[in-house]
């Protein structure tokens, strides 16, 4: 990696498993909200959220409502599409504000001072720019924090297009969508393992000649 993040005019970062230690707080909180509906089907959409690392929750409980309540728990109707956000929502946002960051952010930032740095999150928008704030990590991303109902796929495009996003560009990220989001828009990809819920990362990345690290906190100037 020695020398390679200078040639980039644009870094974008993931937010949950590459900036937080947050992946497996959004795990309990699906189990935690869905619990109404039964632990089988809340089991579900865990194993689907887990699957599907990277999209938002907008989805990922429409989902839930559309395809797994009516097999696992047909005769249950509540809590709603918006309670279930809501709850999903009070319980993340207590383990955002709480948990670990990673290491060296203010270092690479230091080292990168022509480089514009962005957040492009499966995770709430609002939430984020709150989070971030709260916690002084909003000063590193010039470039802006975003996030969902958004997709990932939509911000990079939406922000290529208005010169947010120049290339050469670099994403890291820690999810499969991540990668696939990153190879659409025509940038870059790193993947960083360490909080990644994605087991199967090795196997997946074997042939695509994508590189892999611990933490962003490994990656050299």
């Amino acid at each position: 990696m020695k020398n390679s993040l200078l040639k980039y005019k644009t870094l974008v970062f993931d937010c949950d498993g590459v900036i937080l230690n947050s992946n497996k707080i959004k795990t309990e909180a699906f189990y935690q909200s869905a619990l109404a509906y039964g632990e089988q089907a809340a089991q579900a959409l865990v194993e689907y959220h887990v699957a599907n690392g990277g999209v938002s929750r907008y989805k990922k409980f429409a989902y839930f409502l559309d395809e797994i309540v009516p097999t696992l728990a047909p005769k249950v109707s509540e809590p709603s599409l918006d309670e279930l956000l809501e709850r999903y929502a009070e319980i993340v946002l207590h383990g955002l504000l709480s948990c670990e960051v990673a290491e060296g952010l203010e270092e690479l930032r230091s080292k990168t001072p022509n480089t514009n740095w962005l957040i492009v999150s499966g995770g709430d928008q609002e939430e984020l720019r709150h989070v971030f704030s709260k916690r002084g990590l909003d000063k590193y991303f010039d470039g802006g924090i975003f996030g969902s109902p958004d997709t990932k796929d939509q911000i990079l495009e939406r922000e290529i297009d208005n010169s947010n996003i120049e290339h050469p560009a670099l994403f890291l990220g820690d999810s499969k969508y991540d990668y696939l989001a990153s190879a659409g828009a025509g940038i870059d990809f790193i993947f960083i393992s360490g909080w990644s819920e994605f087991e199967d990362f090795n196997m997946y990345f074997l042939d695509k000649k994508i590189k892999c690290m611990d933490s962003v906190c490994k990656i050299s100037i």
